[in-house]
């Protein structure tokens, strides 16, 4: 089970690196395009000083359907965030998987 485990966590931390996951495989054209779609969103992260930078919320894309994972402070970011993700070119849902950060 923990082999398992570890090789799922493998694949999917291979796939953030990529912006695109290649299980069931993509071809040339959907793979770059959600990479483009990746980094649309992460530049207009970026323009957005509430959400704390680009570096709070990974983002990854999926056959035009953006992950958003992290950890922010408000729930406002967490809705900020979503809706951001949304208004990039080629997105077609948001999956917003971002959580309210307690530790602090």
């Amino acid at each position: 089970m923990r082999a398992r485990c570890a090789a799922v966590l493998s694949i999917c931390l291979a796939a953030a690196q990529t912006g695109c996951v290649s299980i069931g495989g993509c071809g040339l054209r959907e793979c770059s395009a959600d990479a483009k779609i990746s980094a649309d969103v992460r530049t207009l992260f970026a323009q957005n000083v509430e959400l704390g930078g680009p570096n709070v919320i990974s983002v990854q894309t999926v056959r035009g359907v953006v992950y958003l994972r992290g950890l922010v402070s408000t729930p406002y970011q967490i809705a900020e965030a979503g809706s951001i993700a949304a208004q990039a070119p080629g997105v077609a849902a948001v999956r917003n998987l971002v959580v309210i950060d307690n530790s602090k």
